[in-house]
Order: structure tokens, then C-alpha cells, then sequence
């Protein structure tokens, strides 16, 4: 079994998702007493969220390659970044190191293609959904990404920062995100992407109109299959 190089607190809440969602895939396949190879480099996320704030994006991203190269020299076999937006530097990683990095936006395009869908909404920080990376790598798929209008994204935005990046989980932010998708439904969404590794904390299938597909379940079950390439049971 391959190791695993998580990039996480990005935030730590949803880096605990993928920590437990990998072992969970991992004892699904190989039964027993087995659980996932991995290592953590784990961010102050203040320090990073004030970064993305002030749009110091080439800071960001020094710090994102230094450890994904920290990762790689402690011994990991793949990287995985524990969030949407800091994709945004997956392709300067890439050049840096010389270990595959398993990119969300493939593992969620597999899933909207099995589903036979093209066109699609995408949820999450306004850095996700109003920059072109995560665009325009479902682009690279066939799949249209549609995003909400200018209110419902700062709506979408500070919903995550301000509550689930916290832990909050309040209903009536669950209630401003179904009239988000629902919208996103009206303007042609066949699905919607739950594009921040927060969102799941807030919905669930049973509550949106559309087909949902849960980037971070998604994105670990994509690195556990690529780890247990030469897993023996």
C-alpha cells in the first residue's frame, strides 16, 4: 500500500473527514485490523486564510509547495491537498515534486460522468468559484460549470468561514444553501458540486434538489484507489 501525503487544516475539520473517510475505504477493501499509510502536514489555517484575504496567492503557494515537498522527502507516495481552493496551486506543486498529486476536481469529473451528466453547479469559497482552476479542469472533462450569482456567492463564502470552518452548523444556513442550489437548478444545473470540504458538514443528499456529489469523499476514495494500486490483502 502506498503512503499518503495529506496537505491538511485547511481546515482541520474537514482534514479529520478525510483521515476517517480513507481508513473507512481502506478496512472496506482489505478487511481486518488494516487502515490507510499516511502522513499530515497540517497548516495554521489563519495564517493561510489571511493570506487568500490579502491576496497574497504567491506566499500561498511557497508555503503549499514547501510542504508537499516535506510530504515527499518524509516519504510519501502522493499528495493530496485537504481542500478546494488551495488547488489553486496544485499545478506549481506538480513541477516542484516528483510524487503524484491526486487532483479533486478529476475525482469529482469521474463521478458526474458516471452519472452520464455535463453540466453542473459548483459551490463553494469565492476564491473556488469565481477563479478559473477548478473550471477549467471539469473544462478538460467536457463538463460546464455553472456558478451562483454574485449575492448567493458571498452568501456561500461566508457561510464557510464564518460558521463551518468553525465547526457551526446552524439550519438556517442549511436553508440559504437549498435556495442557492435550487437556483442553480432553474438555471440548467444538472447535479451540484459541494465544492468546499466544509459543505458536506452542512448538506447532505436528503437535502438538496439536485444530485449532490461530496468533493471530499470523492477526493479520498480517488487516493485511496490510487494508494492500494499495489495493496496486498
Amino acid at each position: 500500500m502506498k503512503t499518503i501525503g495529506f496537505i491538511g487544516g485547511l481546515s482541520w475539520e474537514s482534514t479529520a473527514d478525510y483521515y476517517r473517510y480513507v481508513n473507512e475505504y481502506v478496512k472496506e477493501e482489505l478487511g481486518g485490523l488494516h487502515s490507510a499509510k499516511c502522513l499530515l502536514h497540517s497548516f495554521d489555517f489563519q495564517e493561510i486564510v489571511q493570506l487568500q484575504k490579502l491576496g497574497h496567492w504567491e506566499e500561498a503557494t511557497a508555503r503549499m509547495v514547501d510542504a508537499a515537498k516535506k510530504l515527499e522527502g518524509a516519504g510519501a507516495d502522493l499528495i493530496v491537498i485537504c481542500t478546494n481552493t488551495m488547488h489553486l496551486m496544485a499545478d506549481e506543486i506538480e513541477k516542484q515534486t516528483s510524487i503524484p498529486l491526486i487532483h479533486i476536481a478529476d475525482a469529482v469529473a469521474v463521478a458526474i460522468k458516471k452519472a452520464n451528466m455535463s453540466r453542473i453547479g459548483l459551490l463553494g469559497t469565492a476564491f473556488t468559484m469565481e477563479k478559473t482552476f477548478y473550471k477549467d479542469r471539469l473544462a478538460t472533462h467536457g463538463i460546464e460549470c455553472l456558478i451562483p450569482g454574485e449575492e448567493d456567492r458571498k452568501v456561500a463564502h461566508d457561510i464557510i468561514f464564518s460558521e463551518l470552518c468553525r465547526g457551526e452548523i446552524l439550519e438556517e444556513s442549511k436553508i440559504s444553501y437549498q435556495q442557492i442550489i435550487q437556483q442553480l437548478k432553474k438555471d440548467g444545473a444538472q447535479g451540484v458540486i459541494l465544492g468546499c470540504t466544509e459543505i458536506p458538514l452542512l448538506i447532505k443528499q436528503t437535502d438538496s434538489p439536485l444530485p449532490v456529489f461530496d468533493s471530499t469523499r470523492l477526493h479520498a476514495e480517488a487516493a485511496v484507489r490510487f494508494a492500494m494500486e499495489t495493496a496486498l490483502v
